[in-house]
């Protein structure tokens, strides 16, 4: 995912989400742990909590407003740098640096109030400046455009010293949603040789960054309440099997979004708690639509035809997960449930093929990477399975740096990722419609841009339900997305870790509230 694109992704995260993860200590929600729970116990201050999360020291960045393309970068800067809105646990969006927020009757001009108290690690006060500042840096990324949604650089403004004021050029019910993933605030005018010690505003400050490796301390003047942990260090693992073995050994105490194979080995450890999010990442085929073999609607549909779903979640996912039906949101209350489930059926992939003049003589590459578990690993499968179908493909992995940078948003084919189940507007706004910065599949469709401008155009829910089946059908039939399978979220942790986050997808970088029972 690089929510980032993987901020994005690998971000923030939980709009109705199905299932939530339960405090550590084992539950029935899907959480397993050999340790005494923490609900007889009270939280106590104190102790360092090592997490071990993925990426690789050749693509690590320092900037809150890139692409990173490591989970261990974006949990760095999510404890350091805060953002206007979280995910939350009883509402979709909650309050951060932004406290409140309000808007116009016709919901194109949104007020946000910053936090009291809210300030930076240098004890500077956090002023609507700043804010507008970090939020026309973010605005001007390449990405930009999917990030603040509808928001042009002149449209960011102050209104007084704490209020900052986003215009939109069409309505949006959701903003302050779309504020919660990428908005991380900095200083104004801080340089960009500066990046690496600018202060935050979050719960921890940066003591020492090594490599990718980072020790980050308890920020004890944090305006959202009191910090538990002394500190937490972050460690850079390469892959999932690293990670676990590092877990199993002890020398972390979580191990994040580790994966199901991680979670097979540590069934019977009663050490180890399995903290488990059902139906929580995705990892979708893309096909680009724009141009390229796959810009014909009848070849995309062939190979969403050719594929054996319950196949990729049994062999990929090894069970952790379930079948999906190329629509992204699987979480959303507003899913539509009614679209009937794509099923496998090569005859007619072979007809679409045939009828759309598709070259089977050809082998086409499926470009992938290794940043999560089972991404590679679904490649393959999807490559043996569509080969039933006539059609010859050739898996390509790439180094994560050359595959985000040279492939994402560009390659005829390739593999995404999302390791945040969110809504659907969330999806819609970010990937599908037609200005969207990061529209992986190069998707133009008028009918779902109509779709999605109606939907988020409703104050209340009951106004646009319409609008948003109207919008899924519409993505169910035409877009470059082939989404097989939702993967369960797994992390791996010790007995002694308490309360880690319950949100799922991104939500779990919120480890203010995590304490140690040690």
């Amino acid at each position: 995912m690089g929510v980032t694109r993987r901020q994005l992704l690998w971000a923030g995260a939980g709009i109705g989400a199905a299932g939530t993860l339960a405090a550590c200590g084992g539950g029935s929600d899907g959480s397993k742990g050999g340790g005494a729970s923490g609900a007889s116990q009270q939280p106590r201050s104190g102790g360092t909590l090592k997490v071990g999360a993925l990426g690789k020291a050749s693509s690590v960045t320092r900037d809150p407003h890139g692409t990173q393309s490591n989970e261990s970068d974006y949990l760095i800067l999510s404890l350091v740098h805060d953002t206007l809105t979280v995910p939350g646990d009883k509402t979709n969006t909650a309050p951060r640096l932004a406290a409140s927020w309000t808007s116009s009757e016709d919901l194109k001009t949104w007020r946000f109030v910053i936090a009291d108290g809210a300030k930076f690690h240098d004890g500077t006060p956090v002023t609507a400046e700043d804010v507008v500042w970090s939020l026309k840096r973010l605005r001007a990324t390449p990405a930009g455009a999917s990030r603040l949604p509808g928001i042009k650089p002149e449209g960011i403004t102050a209104d007084d010293a704490r209020t900052v004021v986003l215009v939109s050029d069409y309505a949006n019910a959701e903003l302050p949603l779309l504020t919660r993933l990428t908005t991380f605030v900095l200083k104004k005018d801080t340089k960009d040789d500066q990046l690496a010690d600018a202060p935050g505003t979050g719960p921890f400050t940066l003591d020492w960054f090594r490599d990718g490796n980072a020790r980050l301390v308890r920020n004890d003047d944090w305006y959202g309440g009191k910090v538990l942990l002394d500190a937490i260090e972050v460690l850079i693992f390469e892959s999932p099997q690293a990670m676990s073995n590092a877990l199993l050994a002890g020398q972390i105490d979580v191990a994040s979004n580790v994966g199901a194979v991680a979670a097979r080995t540590a069934e019977n450890r009663e050490d180890i708690q399995i903290l488990r999010r059902p139906n929580d990442m995705a990892m979708p085929i893309v096909m680009r639509t724009a141009d390229g073999p796959f810009a014909d609607e009848r070849v995309r549909e062939a190979l969403r035809l050719a594929v054996d779903r319950d196949a990729m979640v049994k062999q990929v996912l090894s069970g952790y997960g379930t079948v999906a039906n190329d629509i992204l949101g699987t979480g959303d209350p507003k899913f539509a449930k009614d679209i009937p489930q794509r099923g496998r059926d090569l005859a007619k992939a072979k007809e679409l093929l045939a009828e759309a003049g598709f070259d089977t003589a050809k082998t086409y590459d499926l470009l992938t990477s290794e940043d999560i578990s089972g991404l590679a690993e679904s490649a393959t499968l999807f490559a043996t399975q569509v080969r039933e179908a006539g059609v010859k493909i050739k898996v390509v992995k790439q180094d994560s740096k050359v595959f985000w940078d040279d492939t994402w948003l560009k390659a005829p084919l390739y593999t995404s990722y999302w390791g945040t189940n969110d809504s659907v507007i969330f999806f819609a706004s970010k990937t599908m419609v037609s200005e969207a910065g990061q529209n992986e599949a190069g998707w133009q469709e008028p009918t779902f841009d109509a779709a999605y401008r109606e939907a988020i155009g409703h104050a209340e829910e009951s106004g646009r339900s319409e609008a948003l089946h109207r919008l899924q059908e519409i993505e169910f039939a035409k877009s470059g997305y082939l989404l097989w399978g939702m993967a369960d979220g797994i992390d791996l942790a010790g007995t002694a870790v308490r309360d880690l986050p319950k949100l799922p997808g991104y939500g779990r970088v919120q480890l203010e509230k995590t304490w140690l029972a040690r």
